[in-house]
């Protein structure tokens, strides 16, 4: 999954991709890359950042999903409006990507109303102030627990499994050390029963440990993933697709398992 933040607060990229024309082209050149989804995002959702409104996020994103009409690859809309999600899945939006797990019921509403696929994401807290005292008994057991009962809320509500895939959360509400956790025991989470999708590219757990600022992460990244994958991530969501699209095709000529 290629990241293409249309944010001018975006963590990641700072902003490189805000304007529509910009984040057409750089989506486009993630599927030359090697993409197999793209996740469109207009709202940042880092440590520290503040809500934007639903018009500023559609002003943002309704464009690049438009102007990526007829690519190769499934869009995702990152988001967790309603509002917005209404609009994406109207205009050709295969997924949609929601930090809240379809908690708010008009935004569950509308993606059981559509053939969308969902990814619910664990995150303790808001972006605001989830990074300022995480804390946990047991960081896996919760996460499992939560994204155990969201799946469940999201059938009762006529979504399919098979429409389903769950997000442990990297940083959303978490401690380098709970990170590290849900990272060794990943494999814990494919007993949902639904795909697990693993968001670790350059984010400050990989700061945290080798010191390097944003943009000197990709080695960083790429151990992450390739973590993630041999402990039973289906998705990985990247920004440097190229890269991590190579060191899958290593992965899979070993393992010969055609992922």
């Amino acid at each position: 999954m290629g990241v293409v933040n249309v944010t001018p607060d975006s963590f990641s990229d700072g902003g490189r991709y805000a304007s529509a024309n910009a984040a057409i082209a750089h989506a486009i050149e993630l599927i030359e890359e090697g993409a197999n989804i793209l996740d469109i995002g207009g709202e940042s959702t880092r440590p520290g950042a503040q809500p934007v409104s639903v018009q500023e996020e559609l002003d943002r994103v309704l464009p690049v999903i438009e102007g990526l009409q007829g690519v190769s690859v499934p869009i995702s809309i990152d988001t967790s409006k309603h509002e917005v999600i209404r609009e994406a899945v109207a205009i050709g939006v295969q997924m949609v990507n929601d930090v809240n797990a379809l908690q708010d019921p008009t935004a569950m509403r509308e993606v059981a109303a559509s053939d969308a696929a969902i990814c619910l994401m664990h995150k303790q807290g808001f972006p605001q102030t989830m990074q300022s005292h995480p804390y946990y008994l047991d960081v896996v057991s919760e996460v499992m627990n939560f994204l155990r009962e969201r799946i469940a809320a999201v059938e009762v509500a006529g979504i399919q499994r098979n429409r389903i895939v769950v997000d442990p959360g990297f940083g959303f509400g978490k401690t380098l050390e709970h990170n590290l956790e849900l990272l060794r025991e990943l494999t814990r989470l494919s007993g949902l029963g639904v795909p697990v999708l693993a968001g670790l590219s350059r984010k400050s757990m990989l700061g945290t440990l080798t010191g390097r600022e944003v943009g000197q992460r990709l080695p960083a990244s790429l151990a992450a993933v390739m973590i993630a994958v041999q402990r039973g991530a289906r998705i990985v969501r990247v920004h440097n697709v190229k890269e991590t699209v190579d060191a899958l095709k290593i992965w899979n000529a070993i393992n010969d398992n055609g992922r």
